[in-house]
Parts: structure tokens; sequence; C-alpha cells
């Protein structure tokens, strides 16, 4: 395990947060709302790209980009943002970063072209990027070890909330008024949650600024990488979202197609469903304590696996059910991998989780377009056999640490 140097761009010395800290409700409150409006904002398009597609005579592994774009856009901005948000302050950066993504919004709806529909969307990821790595930071930093976990937790129920109500509005709304129209009501209900989030959060309490010296981020960069632990974790949180985000950018494609001939309202209603990881990844906390890292995330693909495969179905009632499984169990293990990156981290808590959240969002561009690639040419069967696979690597890889842990308890050594 690497040393800690005081010097790198992490809060080392400060004084140990209370658990109980005075405005907890508060800033559980105000990470719900950034949260909500960051996944709101990140998959806008998501329930729109059959109309998308429609619109610009394109297929669907192209419209498929207004995501993807999205997605590559903050995996390439996360790292670059954590290292200002350990200069400038975890608050200020998640203010800037929501505030510049609710102006791109107010945008898209004017994009004359797929093109420019596509860049917009990117440079609108990169804005978010200053958000998750912050928002995780932030938390480890104001509350402890055992309240952190919870706190993601519910961070997380805001993506979920915020994906849910994005995909569910776009979709009654396109039915109405058409996608363009689709994508305004978001940047409204987006900048709602932003003005809430900056209204309810306290001020940072523990935040250390430190210089921006390359040499020193590089060198916690190196140090998080280094371990085979965070590794694990950053790979698990990337194939758990290919798997989940192969999924829902291609569901709309099927539903409202043959056998299921769904209108795009109900298809965009079918995001509903998001809320069960509403409720998933804010019990992650207990279950970690109940269950282990590990067994949680046995539970977590155990539960997606099960949920791809009852979708393969052509009964409505079964693929939602399938649904239904495969969101409670993305979320779960997206909580429980997220929230032990920032516990297992010593130090750079906020590169550590920019590590994170790069590899979450690569597994997010890759799943999304890879999915409709494979849905194009190989249907549903070949979607949900792109999924099993990224879900059974996800397995061996705990599987691995499963093993290692136990040689490291008969041995004495850290696992």
């Amino acid at each position: 395990m690497p040393s800690v140097d005081t010097r790198a761009p992490a809060t080392v010395g400060a004084p140990a947060p209370p658990f109980r800290h005075p405005f907890r409700k508060r800033i559980n409150l105000a990470l719900f709302a950034i949260g909500m409006a960051t996944f709101a904002m990140l998959f806008s398009t998501q329930a729109l790209l059959p109309d998308i597609a429609a619109d610009f005579a394109v297929s669907p592994d192209q419209a498929s980009w207004t995501v993807s774009a999205t997605t590559i856009g903050l995996a390439v901005a996360v790292l670059p943002l954590s290292t200002l948000s350990e200069r400038f302050g975890r608050t200020r950066l998640m203010t800037v970063s929501v505030a510049t993504a609710v102006g791109l919004a107010l945008l898209l709806p004017l994009a004359p072209d797929l093109s420019s529909l596509i860049a917009l969307r990117a440079l609108q990821g990169a804005a978010l990027a200053g958000i998750p790595a912050s928002a995780v930071a932030y938390l480890s930093e104001e509350l402890d070890a055992r309240a952190t976990v919870g706190a993601v937790g519910l961070f997380i129920a805001g993506n979920s909330v915020g994906g849910m109500s994005g995909r569910v509005l776009t979709g009654w709304v396109a039915e109405g008024a058409g996608w363009r129209a689709a994508l305004g009501a978001v940047a409204a209900l987006a900048l709602v949650a932003a003005l809430l989030f900056r209204l309810l959060l306290p001020a940072s309490r523990f935040f250390t600024p430190v210089s921006l010296r390359p040499r020193l981020v590089l060198r916690t960069v190196g140090d998080h990488l280094a371990r085979p632990l965070l590794l694990r974790l950053y790979a698990i949180g990337a194939l758990l979202m290919a798997a989940f985000s192969a999924v829902y950018t291609v569901i709309g494609f099927r539903l409202v197609e043959a056998p299921f001939n769904l209108s795009a309202g109900l298809a965009g209603s079918i995001f509903v469903i998001y809320l069960v990881g509403t409720g998933s990844s804010a019990v992650s906390g207990p279950m970690l304590d109940r269950l282990g890292r590990r067994g949680a995330l046995y539970a977590a693909i155990g539960t997606t696996v099960a949920g791809l495969l009852l979708t393969l179905t052509a009964q409505l009632a079964s693929v939602l059910l399938g649904l239904v499984l495969i969101t409670g169990g993305f979320f779960f293990g997206h909580a429980i991998a997220s929230g032990s990156v920032s516990r297992v981290a010593t130090h750079g808590k906020a590169h550590a989780s920019a590590l994170y959240q790069v590899a979450y969002y690569l597994g997010a561009s890759v799943g999304g377009t890879a999915g409709a690639v494979v849905y194009h040419r190989a249907a549903w069967a070949g979607l949900v056999l792109f999924a099993l696979t990224a879900l059974l690597v996800t397995a061996a890889i705990t599987l691995y640490a499963t093993a290692r842990a136990r040689v490291a308890v008969r041995t004495g050594l850290a696992a």
C-alpha cells in the first residue's frame, strides 16, 4: 500500500469529521438533487433515440452517439476537473459544472442536425464531469466512513430518479410535441434540481485547498492505479455500466417494434422502473454491513443476470420484471463499488473517485454504442448475450478477489 504524501492533492491532516454532521440531512438532499440533475441531462436523449433516428434518417447505432458522446465527454474530463476540485473546492466546481450543463441543455433543442446535437452532447458531458468525483469526495470529507456509503447511495438514488424522470418526461412530451420539446422539458427539470442543490448544500467544513502540481497529481493517480483492489473496483464499475447502458440504450427500439408496438410515451414510461434503483442503491449501506463487499456484489450480479434472462421472452410482463431486476441489481452493485472506492482510497479521494468515474462512463460509452450495433445486427438475443458476457467477467473478477482474500486470511497478508 502506498504511503500517504501530505503534499499530494488530498485533505490529509484535516480533523476527523463527526458521524452526526449538523447539516447531514441538507447534504443528503442537496446531493440527491444534483445527482438527479446529472442523470436527467446525461441520458436525456436515450428514450428519444427512435424519434431522433427517424427524424434524421439514421440507424440506431448512429443515433446512439447522442448518448455515447456525452458519456465519453464526461469520462475524458472527469480526472482534470477532479484535480481542479482539489484546488478550488468541491462545492464551487459542482456549481459551475451543473450551471454550464444546464446552459447547454437549453441549446440542445436548437441543434440543426445530428452532428451538431452530438457535439453539444459531448460538451454537456464534459461539463457534467465536475459533479460525480467532486460529490463523492465532498461526502467522504464531510462524513465518516459509515455515513459516506449511505450518502453515496442516496446520491446514486438521485441519479436513478433523474434518469427515470428525464426519460419518462421525454417520452410523453415527445409523443405530443416532438423530441426537441422533450429536451427542453429536461432542461427545465434540471434547472429546478440545480437550484435546489445550490440552496441546500452547506459549505465544506473539512476541505483544504492545495496547489495544482501536475507531478503530484500524476503520483497520486499512479498510487491508485497501483492498487489491485481499486483496479478491480474500477473494472467492476465499467462492466456493470456497459451491461446496463446496452440494455437501456436499445430497449426503446425493442418496445416500439413488434411484438410490443408501444407508443413513444408508453415506451418512455418504462423508465419509471428506475425507481427500483433508487431503493436498491439507498439500502447499499446496510446491505454492505450484512453481506460484505463481495457478497453484495454477488447478489447484484446474480439479480442482473436473472433479469436479462427474463427479457428474452416475447411477453411484456416478463420483460418488465426483467428490467426491474436489471435496474435493481445494477444500481445496488454500482453503489457498492463506488462507495467502496472512497473507503479504500487512503489519500487523493477525489482522484480515486474520478478514476472510477472514468471507467464507469467509458463502460457506458462502450455499452451504449456496442449494444446498439449488436442489436442492429443480432436483435435482442445478441444484446442479452453481450450484457451477460460483461456480467460474467464481473463475476470472475469478484471470484478472483474472494480467492485472494481467502489466501490472505491463511497467510496473514493484506488482500
